[in-house]
């Protein structure tokens, strides 16, 4: 068939559909949320669900003043002899407070004790306090160090000391 004015077409492909722009689903982009500028793909999107992170509970505080202790029973120094001076050296060196993360020890009153003994911790219980003395020892409470006396002498070096002026 030869092309004639009457039957002119225009060849396959060289037009496409004008895009209707800000129609929304009947556009026929099928784009949805992605349509919009801006990225989508940040940590955690859920395609527009609430993130995990976000349905979670919420719980727990972390405060930065907490004093930690390393714990005692009064039935654990029963192992001491009578009349011996127990201090945290003397409890480390029987394994009876392991690692350095503690602030100080604390001695409750679990058990029974037979022998006198001089117990000095940072802090007692009222019935390891009563037990010890029952026993004929005697308790000593040391108070907590808030840091090493070398790490203050670091930290406050040159502070608050003003130049001689010339």
């Amino acid at each position: 068939m030869s092309t004639t004015l009457n039957n002119l077409r225009r060849p396959a492909g060289s037009w496409h559909r004008k895009k209707r722009v800000g129609r929304g689903q009947g556009s026929g982009l099928g784009n949805g949320q992605k349509a919009r500028s801006g990225n989508m793909r940040f940590e955690g999107f859920e395609g527009g669900q609430s993130p995990l992170q976000r349905r979670l509970p919420k719980f727990g505080f972390n405060s930065p003043n907490r004093v930690e202790f390393a714990v005692v029973n009064v039935g654990d120094l029963q192992s001491f002899a009578a009349g011996s001076t127990v201090d945290e050296a003397a409890l480390r060196a029987r394994g009876l407070v392991k690692g350095t993360h503690f602030d100080g020890v604390k001695v409750l009153g679990q058990g029974t004790l037979g022998a006198r003994l001089v117990v000095k911790a940072h802090k007692f219980s009222v019935k390891a306090r009563e037990a010890i003395e029952k026993a004929g020892g005697s308790v000593e409470e040391i108070p907590l160090q808030a840091h090493k006396p070398e790490s203050a002498a670091k930290a406050h070096a040159g502070k608050g000391v003003k130049a001689p002026r010339k």
